[in-house]
């Protein structure tokens, strides 16, 4: 059968899960009457919560008598460790615009590798049926992109659709008549070429592994495109690092292709199809997988360098044990291992002690996912303030920084850009009118200023703000960085809060727990209202007397606690504080310091 590969790319949110669902509705990948669920290629629980791709996955429609294997990228910069790899997969890219926000940061991020792998770009803008859209500004602003991100003529001259992928549309001209994706379907068979491996199905077989994986029943799987020749599923072939070292020899236990949402085994894998191979038990991405006469690996990408880090340890509170089953380091140890093997943009470091483990990854929202899924799997930890990693190069010290974009209302941009430009070290790039009433800001701004910003700046925009970043470049190190501006309220004592008492500690600050919950000595019960920590007693109740007197015993009414997300929780911390995660609760406390350690940093704060 003829065969397309092509890569969807899009900014999170902008509608590229949903119409992968169209594409596989329409080409008849269920059968009638099948439930599926809606974003069917969001497949774990995470991503259905969060509305985002983590994993990429692929998927195969038949159109036209052509089979398109179309993959499923991550949307989100912080889960790009794997996306150079997957574009070596494909011949073409589908970008996806929203047409009210236009490009954004993570479109450019994967844009950008695309472009450079010289792939032909079909852009679709969706959501154009929305009051808010302006497709043509929206166009203007992706050729702009094309443009600085040094794309060729043959780039420059990319077909349009305009779409709406909730509705099940896509159409060559906006007024089109919005009936169904058989535009799109046509455009990808005209406008992306066949693979040039089908050509070299003579020689012999040779496969780039681009993603890795574990299945219960068959074990360690990797998925990618045969770059040459065949493999029959017995056959014994090997595989080579990057370097071109031979890893291990092995049997093919069986032979996975894309066939609508699910794999199907087959007994032939040929040149230019997308294929997932079993057997193997040490290569990984970025590995050749070829036929035993083969002594040469193909080209690989280099994975990424983590940019942050931060430490995973045991829950050693006063509360642990209680809700989760997995408190040892060493199932803790097990698990990262595990995580580290099947994502290969992590990477896992021992400390001294062996308590507590180094876990280096691409962004927060990164560490924030795999700490949801180890609490999910009953897991307790404590979680330090994220760091972020710095490099060393002709003796100069190096720090990542990154470009944030912003869209916020005209009469917050001031507050933004005083904080961007002045405590966190940022460089404004450029201000320029986004829509009614919204200013988009572009800065450059040290990623260690960003940690913990979130919360401000959602503070200073009233809500309304869009703040998202991606990873720009490496530049000389900025000096300090003035944390968190607020301390935080500390209880002095183990047992179960009063009601009495937060009331009465309101006005010191915004509380972070609620009455009747469980508290110990050393834990972050709420933020201060002034720089400095205060030790307060959250179990202290109302005196008891035999007068009655009007007006005295009223009920007391709490405001309601500020409930921090885990991703709120870690970058909120300070260096000296921690995050407590169980299966059910996600508390903040002081380390835990000796007398001499407590006496020595009372000394230093004068």
């Amino acid at each position: 059968m003829d065969l397309r590969n092509i890569a969807i790319i899009a900014h999170v949110d902008h509608g590229k899960t949903t119409l992968v669902d169209e594409l596989l509705k329409q080409s008849g990948a269920f059968r009638a009457g099948q439930a599926v669920a809606e974003r069917a290629m969001d497949s774990n629980d995470i991503e259905r919560e969060r509305g985002i791709t983590i994993l990429a996955k692929a998927t195969s429609v038949e159109w036209g008598g052509v089979r398109i294997n179309i993959v499923d990228t991550p949307g989100h910069a912080d889960f790009g460790g794997e996306v150079e790899r997957i574009l070596s997969m494909v011949d073409g890219v589908c970008l996806l615009v929203d047409a009210a926000e236009g490009p954004m940061p993570q479109t450019k991020f994967v844009t950008s590798k695309a472009l450079a792998l010289g792939l032909r770009p079909i852009v679709v803008l969706n959501k154009v049926d929305k009051p808010a859209a302006e497709p043509d500004r929206a166009l203007n602003e992706v050729f702009d992109l094309f443009a600085n991100l040094g794309a060729d003529d043959d780039q420059l001259d990319f077909p349009v659709l305009y779409a709406s992928g909730i509705n099940g549309w896509a159409d060559t001209d906006l007024d089109g008549p919005r009936k169904d994706m058989s535009d799109l379907f046509d455009l990808i068979l005209t406008h992306v070429p066949a693979p040039a491996q089908v050509a070299r199905r003579s020689e012999p077989f040779r496969m780039l592994a681009t993603t890795l994986s574990a299945d219960p029943f068959i074990g360690r799987i990797l998925t990618g495109r045969v770059e040459s020749g065949t493999l029959k599923a017995g056959e014994t072939i090997k595989a080579l690092s990057r370097t071109g070292a031979k890893l291990e020899q092995f049997r093919v236990s069986k032979i996975l292709a894309f066939r609508g949402l699910g794999q199907q085994p087959i007994e032939l894998a040929e040149a230019g199809d997308i294929v997932t191979i079993a057997g193997m038990s040490k290569a990984t991405v970025a590995d050749t997988l070829c036929a035993l006469d083969v002594d040469t690996a193909l080209p690989a990408q280099p994975i990424d360098p983590p940019t942050i880090s931060v430490t995973f340890g045991i829950n050693d509170s006063p509360l642990a044990g209680r809700d989760g089953s997995k408190v040892q380091s060493r199932v803790i140890r097990e698990r990262l291992i595990k995580e580290a093997e099947l994502n290969v943009a992590i990477r896992i470091d021992d400390t001294p002690g062996g308590e507590s483990f180094v876990v280096s990854g691409r962004g927060e929202l990164q560490m924030g996912v795999l700490i949801e899924n180890m609490r999910r799997e009953g897991f307790e930890l404590s979680i330090s303030r994220p760091r972020v990693i710095i490099r060393e190069e002709d003796g100069q010290r190096l720090e990542p920084v990154e470009e944030v974009t912003i869209d916020v209302d005209d009469e917050y941009t001031g507050a933004v850009i005083e904080k961007l430009t002045g405590p966190r070290k940022g460089d404004l790039v450029e201000m320029k009118p986004a829509g009614t009433g919204k200013t988009r800001i572009i800065a450059h701004v040290p990623s260690r200023g960003l940690i913990g910003y979130h919360g401000e700046f959602m503070t200073d925009t009233r809500g309304s703000g869009v703040l998202n970043r991606v990873f720009h470049e490496w530049q000389p190190h900025k000096g300090p960085i003035q944390g968190r501006r607020q301390g935080v309220l500390i209880s002095m004592e183990n047992g179960t809060s009063v009601a009495y008492a937060l009331w009465n500690l309101e006005e010191r600050g915004r509380m972070f727990i609620g009455a009747q919950e469980p508290v110990y000595e050393g834990m972050i019960i709420g933020e201060h209202s002034r720089d400095n920590d205060l030790e307060v007693n959250p179990l202290k109740g109302k005196k008891l007397t035999n007068v009655r007197a009007s007006g005295t015993d009223d009920a007391v009414r709490l405001t309601p606690p500020v409930i921090l997300s885990l991703e709120q929780a870690i970058a909120y911390i300070d260096d000296d504080e921690l995050v407590e995660v169980t299966p059910k609760a996600i508390r903040l406390r002081k380390r835990h310091l000796d007398p001499h350690e407590r006496k020595r940093q009372a000394r230093a704060q004068g």
